[in-house]
């Protein structure tokens, strides 16, 4: 999201749609990773101490999460970032100074997703529409049908799920798909969409799992394209490089009636 990270041109959406659907009459809140390379000092993060004390369980290893928050420049809405030691304060994004894959880029992705949930299990605050924006996000659809759908918090949410253009041609390794089964609910045969770990098969599951799928790029892995531009029973958001954002909250209205 811009101005903290900008690795896709839909970072500057997700900017301008937030404050845009907050200047509307939605209670926005954001959440993302405090990947390093976000400066804290320049963008003005504190810690939320009362929501921080999370341990996130990711394949029996117990992971602290650190909650800040930050106010978005030029909007009154706040951005969370989620934290931890070992996963969020290297330097870099995906991939370290030689452009080498992190290998533990899918223990890092399951603890953003599952520490997202639960940021807002701790908010106790039922979110009427959950936007996912990018791959590391993908698995939040899925868990929203599975692990959480008992939740009484996200008991009337509903998500979209945005694909984008494909930004790493790794696979997130063969550890992913028994890191991503976090509660005895989910089954291997669950996973199917998800087992390559790649950035397509990311992007096919979370918008599988979501009540409605938009477009966040032009160009945009060619078979995910024609898979997904009309799916029965879900409404999709095709790509308007000339949009004013005001279909994205038409689309929000529409799943919270």
């Amino acid at each position: 999201m811009s101005p903290y990270l900008e690795l896709t041109e839909f970072s500057e959406i997700v900017n301008r749609l937030a404050i845009k659907s907050n200047d509307n009459g939605f209670e926005v809140r954001c959440i993302m990773p405090r990947f390093g390379t976000i400066n804290e000092r320049r963008h003005r993060l504190h810690e939320v101490v009362r929501l921080s004390g999370i341990n996130v369980s990711v394949d029996n290893d117990d992971f602290p999460l650190q909650i800040k928050v930050a106010s978005l420049p030029n909007a009154r809405l706040q951005v969370y970032f989620l934290d931890n030691e070992d996963l969020f304060k290297r330097k870099f994004v995906f991939h370290d100074d030689k452009e080498n894959w992190f290998d533990d880029n899918s223990l890092r992705t399951v603890f953003f997703c599952k520490g997202a949930l639960e940021t807002v299990k701790k908010f106790g605050w039922p979110p009427d529409i959950i936007h996912c924006s990018g791959w590391m996000t993908s698995l939040i659809p899925f868990y929203l049908k599975t692990a959480y759908k008992k939740e009484p918090v996200f008991g009337h949410s509903k998500v979209v799920f945005t694909i984008g253009q494909n930004s790493f041609k790794e696979k997130l390794g063969q550890d992913f798909v028994k890191q991503a089964m976090i509660h005895t609910n989910i089954k291997e045969k669950d996973m199917e969409l998800f087992k390559e770990g790649t950035n397509p098969s990311l992007f096919r599951g979370g918008a599988s799992f979501a009540d409605a799928i938009t477009f966040g790029a032009e160009k945009v892995d060619k078979k995910l394209g024609e898979e997904f531009a009309k799916v029965k029973g879900k409404k999709v958001l095709a790509y308007n490089a000339e949009s004013d954002l005001t279909d994205y909250l038409q689309l929000y209205t529409d799943l919270a009636k």
